[in-house]
Order: structure tokens, then sequence, then C-alpha cells
């Protein structure tokens, strides 16, 4: 039976115009036109507490601003983790782990295939397994997913492995096919009448993807040529499973510049080195807010976090504190990667906060090539 549950809706505000990439600033191609840090924003104290290996946010791996379409900070410290690396310094070369932010990623890639005629977000999700008369899954839709409203059993925590889902979807008996593993939950809600934080949605939206496009090596060519490619996201490079689907909850290498044109491509309302790659309209589908977070309070999009206040910021988030904020009224994109745990992240959503707050109400800097 399932439980009719309903989770509070939250109100949406007319969204903060994106802007575009100012005339006399050329887009990134292999190298990222560069400027100052505007006058009267002071971070250096702020990147002192991020990159002290004793402060509250323990390991900060790098840090990247881009402010009005240039580079106007970057820093990198600490070495990786035994099973990322081998305890390698990070440098500005060193490809980092998404975790989550892949999730954002996804979003673009569903994008595409929505601009392509190839997907309909509001027609029901083409998974095979839910397509039996009587299956009450054959009412979820791809916006039920997107949304994280899907109504699916999933269970996204990280302490027991027993009872939690992710860690046996990823490690454990589902982690061959992962798609496979998460389609197999049972709804536990209605379609569309609870948000539920979910890795295994993002997998089934992936297995979406990997059927269409072919799984392994076509779903990477896919990948590297309609959006690590025209982004110049060179240093990107996906995860898959056994079965060919890309771990889109989960795994993306790639630079801290790097996700900073991911970054970029959303502020810029999915253009890129002035051509369009994203369906006009699909960047707001992903930040516009629909969903309130039980667990914190914070408002989810599609795929995408987001903020009821006057910035319109909206971000990519992953575990241990993998960020990519973007940040429309100050034109602003802010990436932080590093190992925060869970109990210290109120301390590094302050900290962001403090960053962009930094930038509110500077002038027009200097700028460089």
């Amino acid at each position: 039976m399932l439980s009719p549950l309903s989770d509070p809706r939250p109100p949406v505000r007319p969204p903060v115009p994106l802007p575009t990439q100012p005339g006399d600033v050329p887009w990134p191609d292999r190298e990222w036109p560069t400027g100052e840090v505007p006058p009267g924003v002071d971070l250096a104290p702020l990147m002192e507490v991020a990159f002290d290996p004793d402060g509250p946010l323990r390991d900060t791996y790098a840090v990247v601003v881009v402010h009005r379409g240039r580079l106007v900070f970057e820093r990198y410290g600490g070495t990786l983790p035994q099973w990322d690396g081998s305890g390698r310094p990070v440098l500005p070369v060193t490809p980092l782990l998404s975790w989550s932010v892949a999730k954002s990623l996804l979003h673009a890639v569903v994008g595409l295939l929505v601009g392509d005629g190839r997907l309909d977000p509001a027609a029901p999700a083409p998974v095979p397994t839910w397509q039996d008369d009587g299956d009450p899954r054959r009412a979820v839709t791809l916006q039920h997913l997107l949304e994280m409203r899907d109504g699916l059993a999933f269970h996204e925590e990280y302490a027991d492995p027993g009872t939690s889902d992710v860690i046996q979807m990823l490690f454990g008996r589902g982690q061959s096919d992962m798609a496979a593993f998460a389609a197999d939950r049972p709804l536990s809600a209605p379609p569309g009448t609870r948000f539920n934080y979910s890795t295994g949605t993002t997998m089934v939206v992936s297995g979406i993807v990997a059927r269409l496009l072919g799984p392994g090596g076509p779903t990477r060519r896919f990948l590297d040529e309609r959006l690590f490619g025209p982004l110049g996201m060179t240093t990107a490079t996906a995860g898959f499973d056994d079965a060919g689907t890309w771990v889109a909850g989960s795994y993306v290498h790639a630079t801290a510049r790097d996700y900073a044109r991911f970054g970029l491509l959303y502020l810029r309302d999915g253009v890129f080195g002035g051509e369009r790659l994203l369906p006009e309209g699909w960047v707001d589908h992903g930040r516009t807010p629909r969903s309130v977070d039980p667990d914190d309070g914070h408002l989810h999009g599609a795929h995408w976090w987001t903020r009821d206040e006057p910035l319109g910021t909206f971000w990519a988030a992953g575990h241990d504190g993998q960020f990519v904020d973007v940040c429309p009224a100050l034109d602003l994109v802010v990436v932080r990667l590093g190992r925060t745990d869970a109990e210290r992240s109120p301390l590094l959503r302050a900290w962001r906060d403090r960053v962009i707050g930094a930038f509110a109400g500077s002038p027009e800097p200097g700028a460089r090539r």
C-alpha cells in the first residue's frame, strides 16, 4: 500500500535573470581570461580558513572563482586520499572527484537529448521493467525522476551498509548494474507527492540515457562530443559500471577549472562560446525550486539545488563538500572541492555564503587577458 505522503512546495519567486557574457570578455578556450578580484572584496581571510588543514572545513583541495566571465581567484592544496590517487598533491591539473555534482551534469545531458527531440520530460519514464500492466511505476515520468519526486523506496544514507540502498548500489550487490538495481525499488509514495533525494533515482535516469544512446562507448562519446568537448572540459572523464551505464550519481573526475566551465554554461543560460548548447529554458528547468528537503530545509529544483533569495544562487553539490555555486545577480561562479564531513557541512555552507556575499555590490573590476 502506497503512503499518500505529500511534502511542502516552496514559494516560487520570479527567477533572477541570467547574465550574458560581457562583450569585452572572451570565452574560455585553452586558457581562461583572467581578471582581478574587485576592490573591496577581501578573499584572503576566507581562503586561509578554507585551506587550514586544522580549520573548521578540514581538507580543501581547490577553490576557483569566476566573476563576470573572468577567472579572478584560484588556489589548491592538500593531498588526495589513498582511494583516489595514492596521496598525490592537488595541483591545477589534478582531476578531482565530483561525487554528486555529476547529477547536475546529467541534467545537462538530458537537456541535450530533450533539445534533440529524443526525450520528453512529461512522458512516462522509459524503463522496461516498469511497463507491465498494473505496475504503479508506469505513472512515473522523467520529470518526476529529475525532480526526485518519483516515489521510489530508496534509502540514501552512508552509515549502515545493511540498511543503505546507496551503499549497496555503489559498492555492494548492485554495483555491476546500478540502474537495474535502482529501478527494481518499489514505490513507497505516489509519484509526484514526495521529495526523496536519491542517487538511485539519478541512476534510473542514467539508465534511460544509456539505453537511448547505447551503453559504454556510445554514451562516453556523446559526453565528449556534446558536453565536455564544447565546454573545453578536456580533463573530464566519466565512470561507468559493468553494464556500461554512466554512474552519473557519483563519478566524474575533472579539474576545478573544468567544473567552473560547467558552472559558466549554466550561468550563461546554456550558451557557451557564443553557441547555444542547452535548449532555451533548460537552465530555468533545473534551478526552479520544487521541493523542500526535509533533512536540512534546502530547496531542490531538478537535479540542482537552489535558494529562495534575491541573488538567485543555485548549485551542484557532492558528498564531502563538493560545490559549484552559480550566482546570477553577481555574475559569479564559485567552485570548492575537498573533504568536509557531514557534521561540518553547516560551517561549509556559512563559508560559501561569506564568499558569495563578499562580491555583493562590487564595482566593475579592472581586467586583463
